[in-house]
């Protein structure tokens, strides 16, 4: 086959992610694995049983209509006007995808060409990096840098160049938890307004924040033909495995998507899709239940990162805390947390992969807290012997 790699040039150097690693390593160690971002309790009963019944009347089992079913592609413009005031026609601008991982897979590949610059906030979520390489684009890293993972907004106008496509956003942010405040939004929106940029916003943690509030783009001025906005259930209701996310947009933008969504999975999660319709339409209570029950355990980590010698990054969104481990004389993220289940039988992320500038993540871990209080605790019992 010659000397030529079988790998893309492209994903060089993209093989297996750091979940998959680390969470072998939590399964051959017997570690508590706080670094893949799962819950372990599923989510509302009678969404998992509206699922079953769903499986069982013949709903879903055969090929979905490719943008996705009507009852969800309705929930969703639905909840887009409930929790935010935006107006979406659920026929032609809504697409329902195979989570939010597709979503953003699909939008990269229908709306880049190749040598198109997208500005992304980094550390960014590993996905958007392959996505980007893949469609033959340059990604343009704007740093959130600590202690309080801000975006330069000045710097951010300075990277726009003639070839700079669009923006991608992810509030509430992974790994840092930072949400992007009105302040901001308002002024990236005035620049892709002013520039004509197209931009796509990940907005899969917008029911998880826990100080001041989740901002839509899309709600701006000049900003709803020009957004993609990209959720999904995953988080929202603690069905990850379902797969089911979707884009809502413009007409014409959520036709580009759909062109490309049709060629990678074409269709996807039919009778998860029934369920999901009904989960979108539960009662405030449950949303704020979460935000709630989330927003404890969040303190719970934090507070026993801190007592173990970590210094905290307490996040305003998300599932995720972000830690710094210099105060405990280590300086390698991806280092300390190989050695980290051997060490207490904890299982991190290292922020390092999440950064085409290494030496900004390099110090940097990552800990999830969708966890159940008691497995928590005891993560926190383990990470105290440091």
């Amino acid at each position: 086959m010659g000397a030529r790699p079988l790998l893309n040039r492209r994903l060089a150097g993209m093989g297996t992610t750091i979940f998959a690693e680390m969470s072998a390593l939590a399964t051959a160690t017997g570690s508590i694995n706080l670094g893949q971002g799962f819950p372990d309790t599923d989510g509302p009963r009678e969404i998992a049983e509206a699922a079953a019944r769903a499986v069982l009347d013949g709903q879903g089992n055969q090929y979905p209509p490719g943008p996705g079913i009507p009852e969800l592609r309705t929930a969703i413009a639905e909840h887009q006007q409930r929790f935010h005031g935006l107006s979406y026609d659920p026929d032609t601008e809504v697409l329902v995808t195979a989570g939010a991982t597709e979503a953003i897979a699909a939008a990269l590949l229908a709306l880049l060409e190749p040598g198109d610059e997208v500005i992304a906030l980094e550390p960014f979520y590993d996905s958007y990096a392959a996505c980007i390489a893949m469609a033959g684009a340059v990604r343009v890293p704007l740093t959130l840098r600590a202690p309080d993972f801000r975006p330069d907004l000045d710097r951010l106008r300075a990277l726009v160049t003639p070839r700079t496509r669009l923006l991608l956003l992810n509030t509430p942010h992974n790994p840092t938890g930072t949400v992007l405040t009105a302040d901001e939004l308002a002024a990236i929106a005035a620049l892709a307004v002013e520039h004509d940029l197209l931009v796509i916003v990940d907005e899969v943690y917008e029911h998880l924040v826990f100080s001041g509030a989740h901002h839509p783009i899309a709600a701006l001025p000049g900003m709803r033909e020009r957004t993609v906005s990209i959720s999904s259930a995953g988080k929202t209701f603690s069905f990850t495995g379902w797969k089911v996310g979707w884009v809502t947009a413009s007409a014409p933008l959520v036709s580009a998507v759909r062109t490309a969504k049709q060629y990678l999975t074409y269709v996807s999660a039919g009778p998860f899709q029934y369920a999901v319709a009904e989960a979108l339409r539960l009662p405030d209570s449950y949303f704020t239940s979460l935000r709630a029950d989330l927003l404890r355990k969040r303190d719970l980590l934090a507070d026993g990162l801190d007592a173990a010698g970590f210094r905290v990054f307490r996040p305003a969104g998300t599932y995720f805390i972000t830690t710094d481990i210099t105060p405990l004389g280590e300086k390698d993220g991806i280092e300390f947390c190989r050695a980290l289940p051997g060490r207490c039988g904890v299982v991190a992320i290292p922020n390092a992969v999440f950064y085409d500038d290494s030496a900004a993540g390099r110090s940097l871990v990552r800990f999830t807290f969708c966890k159940r209080v008691e497995v928590l605790e005891e993560a926190v019992a383990r990470l105290g012997r440091l």
